[in-house]
């Protein structure tokens, strides 16, 4: 019985054995083996791997990305304005090694350097920005002035942020009210600056278009008197060449008398008289 006894605590020793021989590792994490506490290596492959039982111990650092939510607080801006910032960042170990060194493979360890990280950023920026400026730069360009202060802060832990986001940029309750009112009216005041520019401009706009259409008639006007004189001189030389010849001149004498008398008989009952010695009469008279 005795001999029994023995046997089976050995098969449970040597059971207990072979199962502490391996550990398993998961697509989600690092598996850290020491050795007397000491980090022998760093397995960062999923899959099962060999340990000594009894002499090493294997410690999960968690691999996938962190959500850490830091708890809201107030910053003041470079006009002396509160806000109120809530923010969460997103994280995950990239350096296992540094990792457990520095932090003690502690998730609280590393979001407590986040925190400070972060906070510390977060104020140097938005100290050195207005009120107006920080509410206009919740748009993403204030997440990613924090992330470019942290820098390469907390590299030094193995760990890397992914990102930084708002959930919440507000103004305290006891005086948003009164900050919104003077938002809306400096808002008003910079829309009635840009249209009295803007009917200022469209005035200049307008006198300088008609001066231009005043210059181009007057213009337009000046060449029309020129072309009429111009051809009025040309009349008056057509003329002149039909009455420098004595028997252009008698001929061109008769057909406007006979344009005349054409122009005066119009309409009903019209009589026309003549002179005998009238060149149109001469025409009637039988030779």
């Amino acid at each position: 019985m005795k001999k029994s006894v023995i046997i089976g605590i050995a098969a449970v020793i040597v059971l207990i054995g072979i199962l502490g021989s391996f550990t398993i590792t998961y697509d989600d994490e690092y598996k850290l083996i020491r050795r007397f506490g000491k980090i022998e290596r760093v397995e960062t492959e999923s899959g099962i791997a060999f340990k000594i039982p009894f002499i090493e111990k294997a410690d999960a650092i968690p691999k996938n990305i962190q959500l850490y939510d830091i708890a809201p607080s107030d910053v003041i801006t470079m006009d002396k304005k509160t806000m109120v910032t809530d923010i969460y960042v997103l994280w995950h170990v990239t350096e296992p090694l540094k990792f457990a060194k520095n932090l003690n493979c502690s998730v609280i360890n590393a979001e407590a350097r986040i925190n400070t990280a972060v906070y510390n950023s977060m104020k140097n920026v938005i100290g050195k920005m207005t009120q107006s400026e920080v509410i206009m730069a919740r748009d993403g360009m204030l997440n990613d002035n924090i992330m470019k202060g942290i820098g390469s802060s907390i590299d030094q832990y193995g760990i890397e942020l992914v990102s930084v986001e708002t959930k919440r940029l507000d103004l305290p309750s006891d005086n948003k009210d009164a900050v919104y009112e003077r938002m809306i009216s400096e808002r008003n005041q910079i829309a009635a600056t840009y249209t009295a520019e803007g009917a200022s401009e469209s005035q200049i706009i307008k006198n300088n278009t008609d001066k231009d259409v005043s210059i181009m008639i007057s213009n337009a006007n000046a060449q029309a008197e020129k072309i009429i004189a111009e051809g009025e001189a040309e009349y008056m030389n057509t003329l002149k060449e039909a009455y420098s010849d004595a028997g252009k001149a008698e001929f061109y004498s008769f057909v406007r008398s006979l344009d005349a008398a054409k122009a005066s008989l119009k309409g009903e009952n019209k009589t026309l008289i003549l002179d005998k010695n009238s060149p149109l009469a001469q025409i009637f008279v039988t030779k």
